[in-house]
């Protein structure tokens, strides 16, 4: 483990402070850095880089940019390690947030670019939101990549940021984007270090939520959001194993290079949390879609959430047609049969396995395939 330099030397407290994990980034770093250099924030700001493992020049890199950016005021502290295998996203930024002083974190992803007033427009809201977790609208790059993500992370509403949180697209500010106060972020984590595959966005997400935080967008376009087969996204699985082809070498965020099975999924995450806050309140609700995501759904829930569901519907005459679902893997005997019913005759509250896709004009059709509905609140879904 190399600790982090000077750190007997530390410059005093800043005020906000850039969490920067580093794997194999050489390929974006000078052009992320940069946007480091170019923030127009006045208050003090210090870079805090965690190298984790890097096999490629990302260490001269910011070794080279950390006389630039002290040279222009910005403190920069580096810590990593050097050993054979890289510890994950979480351990990588819980050692850049623990070698840090800010009193606020912004976290950066090493092949994405600030624009510059990021800093600045996030620390304002932050002051107004100190119990909230703070993100911003996005550019993507390429521009034609994630479309329909793209618009789903830039035009939620406010209610839309807490009552989307069970859709698959994750937490409804994403990750690249945050930027919080220290003293929250203490109070609800650190990151789990379960390493790759493991989604540690969403479950520090969901224990934020839990604690009663807050969501806040600044509705400007603050962060270029790159897509590319080596970012560290690709090797969080939704519900199987996964083979990836991106090799350690060039890969920015984590290598991904054979099948890797996750503890606990996504799905199953979503579906405990959507357990643990909503169907507790209900005495029954109905599963809007009798086909694959809404069985899905059943067969995912514990026997006591299967017990309150009162119906399955559809708009598919075929489904209807069939009168029930039966649940064939149950061990109870006989074995559960529900009913399917037309959503026209079905009762609320609803969990919504529909997803709402874009027509192009502003519009929203229904697509296919984990969302809750009680008349007052509801979530989409893309699986």
């Amino acid at each position: 483990m190399q600790l982090p330099e000077d750190a007997t030397k530390r410059a005093p407290l800043a005020l906000v402070s850039i969490i920067l994990p580093v794997h194999n980034a050489e390929q974006w770093l000078d052009e992320c850095l940069m946007s480091v250099l170019q923030q127009d924030f006045e208050g003090t700001m210090e870079l805090s880089v965690f190298n984790d493992a890097s096999k490629d020049k990302s260490r001269a890199i910011i070794e080279k940019w950390k006389v630039k950016l002290e040279d222009s005021g910005i403190s920069v502290v580096i810590g990593g390690h050097d050993s054979p295998s890289p510890r994950g996203v979480g351990y990588s930024k819980n050692q850049a947030i623990a070698q840090s002083t800010g009193s606020y974190l912004c976290f950066l992803d090493s092949d994405d670019v600030m624009m510059p007033q990021r800093v600045r427009m996030q620390y304002e809201a932050a002051v107004q939101h100190p119990a909230s977790i703070i993100g911003c609208q996005v550019r993507r790059d390429p521009p034609d990549s994630t479309e329909r993500y793209t618009r789903w992370i830039n035009q939620l509403t406010s209610d839309q940021l807490l009552t989307q949180v069970f859709t698959s697209h994750g937490p409804t500010v994403i990750m690249p984007t945050w930027f919080c106060s220290r003293a929250w972020f203490s109070h609800v984590g650190p990151f789990d270090e379960g390493g790759q595959g493991v989604p540690e966005d969403l479950l520090f997400f969901y224990e934020h939520l839990r604690k009663g935080g807050g969501v806040f967008r600044v509705d400007h376009s603050l962060l270029l959001y790159r897509y590319h087969l080596c970012a560290a996204t690709h090797s969080v699985l939704e519900h199987r194993t996964k083979q990836t082809s991106c090799t350690d070498q060039g890969c920015g965020d984590r290598p991904s290079g054979g099948p890797q099975k996750v503890r606990m999924t996504i799905w199953t995450h979503r579906v405990h949390f959507l357990e643990e806050q909503i169907l507790p309140h209900w005495k029954s609700f109905t599963i809007w879609n009798a086909g694959k995501q809404g069985r899905k759904l059943y067969r995912s829930l514990t026997a006591a959430s299967q017990h309150k569901v009162v119906a399955f519907c559809d708009i598919d005459k075929n489904k209807i047609r069939k009168g029930f679902y039966c649940h064939e893997d149950s061990q109870e005997r006989p074995k559960p049969k529900v009913p399917i019913l037309h959503f026209q005759a079905a009762q609320p509250p609803f969990v919504i396995c529909v997803k709402l896709v874009s027509t192009g004009n502003g519009c929203r059709a229904p697509g296919y395939p984990l969302s809750h509905s009680d008349h007052r609140s509801k979530t989409k879904d893309k699986t």
